[in-house]
């Protein structure tokens, strides 16, 4: 498997961009306390949504996601991708498994715990966390209820169970989403697609479905306010997020890309990565080294260690 590439690492002080016009402290206690009363619905109702089908239960969680999302102050603006050249496509047709109607690998750059939410909003699926999630206060419960796949990242030799409980659930036509930058980014830098996970597709041969997350202000410049990078906490985080003016989100889905037509994991994974950055860096002038820090001898992991997969 192969490691990070080194390279400096991202961090609140020198990749997090500053709000820009924020709300006011009213406005920032309403939108915390409808994000609090969204997720006390989402615990209440994610065994009765669990119950349900899958095209049921993908509709109402989408249903939830966009109103979290809205609850925060985010706008949430979906594309297709057509406004980005003729060299993806319209993915639009491309975001309900694969042609054949077989499941889809879901892979995104990554840049906040805000990427779970709003991708969830557009392209519900199941998500790849972390065992540690499973402990969360709120958030755990209801990761465990919508059917989340937890990996042990501390335990190499249970990559290969994960790798098929993800090629299952593939085989049965589902949505599995995950980040395989292993940790999060400001955004305006990123870091390689670790492969491993990849083979869950390949074995499957199911198609992987690349999204781009990009965050904008209401005047359209991009931003880094919602990163989760560093020594972050989740708190100053969500602060920055309830606190910004404008913030908006674009989640967009690009054209299908089958498995069969890569060999291997590793070639798949840089064909994703390809097409995911070609559009993650045009919001920054494409502008791959946005970060001021240097790293440290030996400094491999990039960013925030938080919902990734290892590759």
């Amino acid at each position: 498997m192969s490691g990070w590439l080194p390279s400096a690492p991202c961090t609140p002080e020198s990749c997090v961009s500053p709000p820009g016009p924020v709300v006011g402290a009213w406005r920032r206690l309403l939108r915390a306390a409808g994000c609090a009363s969204v997720l006390a619905v989402g615990v209440a109702l994610a065994p009765v949504v669990r119950g349900r089908g899958r095209g049921v239960s993908e509709r109402l969680v989408r249903c939830w996601a966009r109103t979290l999302v809205v609850s925060l102050g985010v706008r949430l603006r979906p594309t297709d991708g057509s406004a980005n050249g003729p060299a993806d496509g319209p993915a639009a047709r491309s975001t309900e498994g694969s042609a054949d109607g077989g499941g889809a690998l879901l892979v995104a750059n990554h840049v906040s715990w805000l990427d779970i939410l709003v991708i969830a909003a557009v392209l519900p699926g199941r998500m790849l966390a972390k065992t540690e999630v499973r402990s969360w206060p709120v958030l755990g419960p209801l990761a465990a209820w919508g059917g989340t796949i937890f990996i042990d990242r501390d335990r190499l030799r249970a990559l290969p169970g994960t790798v098929e409980e993800i090629a299952a659930a593939l085989r049965r036509g589902e949505r599995v989403v995950v980040f395989p930058e292993g940790s999060t980014w400001c955004g305006r830098n990123g870091g390689r697609f670790r492969p491993a996970l990849f083979q869950a597709a390949v074995e499957a041969g199911a198609a992987v479905q690349p999204v781009t997350v990009r965050y904008r202000l209401a005047d359209g410049s991009p931003t880094t306010t919602p990163a989760f990078v560093g020594e972050d906490g989740l708190h100053s985080s969500l602060r920055r997020v309830v606190a910004v003016r404008g913030l908006e989100a674009e989640v967009l889905p690009l054209a299908l890309i089958p498995a069969r037509q890569h060999p291997t994991r590793r070639t798949l994974a840089r064909a994703a990565q390809s097409v995911v950055d070609r559009h993650r860096f045009t919001a920054f002038g494409n502008s791959y080294g946005g970060c001021a820090a240097q790293a440290a001898p030996g400094h491999l992991h990039q960013g925030r260690d938080r919902e990734g997969s290892p590759g």
